[in-house]
């Protein structure tokens, strides 16, 4: 399932696009304590740009901290649950636990105050697990997934690991971006190296990347994130401990608790209903990007965002969530520390790390009126 098995040094644990989602206000975060700078051979960034990409991963099990400090507006009518659901990991600060065996065995737990959330892949198969809901879903490749779909019950896609986190920031590498090399660290009791990520374009909110590089695995141990202007990481994804000794097979396996109801995955059945729901509420989804590298703007066109779900209680509380957006900028707007949104009225959203008066005028270009 391409989910785990792509670049699977970089990306092991469940798909890393960042999600622009509308939740409650973030807990301030502060960066994670490590020791004094380790003083370790020169590295310049090209050779740790190479480390990245040539670093081998056999097995791996550790500790994971996610702190999330994005400035988001507080819409309690979008949040996507307790702590211990994986959608609530765009907001404050989350553990979770990871283990990865090769291409084909991977989990990810998220461990919360109020239950605990899982992610297990092994082989064909792929459960997700809700301990606070009691449900469980069960998803089995038949080897026919060319589009790399996969389970469509993964509820988040933001970064749990450090190598989704990187993964996410070598793809900016470009001509429009700066790298340089960092302080050197000790991190999870590792030392680790450090490669920096700068836009030159000065429109972009994102200030910089920094990537911490285990001195001995070439593995990313450390991931942040920082707007313009501010010292402090907007998100920030790190290992407090980690092995890279293959885990125990006995990880992989999933065992229903007593009382779990469990749900089949029918990948055709899926398919269907969103050709159904798509049909009912005649959207004809269309995006375009305008712009390059860190300053690039997503626009899409579903209709009108409320009229995208065929359930009148979800579509309530989507546009009533909508309604408490300020007017401003061609629509309803909201801008974080790291990016913006822009909701049209004629059934756009623009969404970029930049301004919301960059989207505003992005919004006015006829490439973006997608007719």
């Amino acid at each position: 399932m391409s989910k785990f098995t792509s670049r699977p040094v970089l990306r092991w644990a469940v798909p890393a696009l960042a999600a622009v989602t509308v939740v409650g206000a973030g807990v301030a975060a502060k960066t994670l304590a490590v020791a004094a700078e380790p003083d370790l051979p020169p590295r310049t960034a090209a050779q740790l740009l190479v480390d990245l990409q040539t670093a081998q991963l056999d097995g791996l099990s550790g500790t994971v901290v996610e702190r999330a400090d994005l400035g988001l507006p507080a819409l309690p009518a979008l949040l996507g649950g307790q702590s211990s659901e994986l959608t609530s990991l765009v907001s404050g600060k989350h553990t979770l636990r990871v283990w990865y065996s090769g291409p084909d065995k991977a989990r990810v737990s998220l461990l919360g105050t109020q239950g605990q959330s899982d992610i297990i892949h092994n082989g064909a198969d792929t459960w997700t697990w809700n301990s606070k809901s009691g449900t469980a879903q069960h998803h089995r490749s038949t080897g026919e997934d060319p589009a790399g779909k996969g389970p469509a019950a993964v509820p988040s896609e933001l970064p749990k690991s450090p190598q989704e986190a990187a993964d996410l920031a070598l793809k900016a590498i470009d001509p429009t971006t700066q790298v340089s090399i960092g302080n050197s660290a000790k991190i999870a009791g590792r030392n680790a190296y450090e490669l920096v990520l700068r836009p030159r374009d000065t429109a972009s909110l994102i200030g910089q990347i920094r990537l911490a590089i285990d001195a001995q695995e070439k593995l990313p141990l450390r991931v942040q994130v920082l707007a313009k202007g501010d010292a402090n990481p907007a998100f920030e994804v790190a290992f407090t401990q980690v092995s890279f000794a293959r885990p125990d097979d006995s990880q992989f396996v999933f065992n229903p608790p007593a009382g779990t109801k469990v749900e089949e995955a029918d990948p055709a059945k899926a398919e269907g209903a969103a050709g159904e729901q798509q049909h009912a509420t005649g959207a004809e989804p269309k995006r375009a990007v305008i712009g390059t590298g860190w300053t690039s703007v997503l626009v899409m066109r579903t209709g009108q965002p409320a009229q995208a779900t065929t359930d009148p209680a979800e579509a309530k509380q989507v546009q009533d969530a909508i309604d408490q957006l300020p007017l401003g900028n061609g629509g309803r707007t909201f801008n974080s520390k790291l990016f913006s949104v822009l909701i049209t009225d004629d059934g756009r959203v623009l969404a970029g790390a930049v301004s919301p008066e960059r989207l505003s005028q992005v919004a006015a270009d006829p490439a973006a009126a997608l007719k």
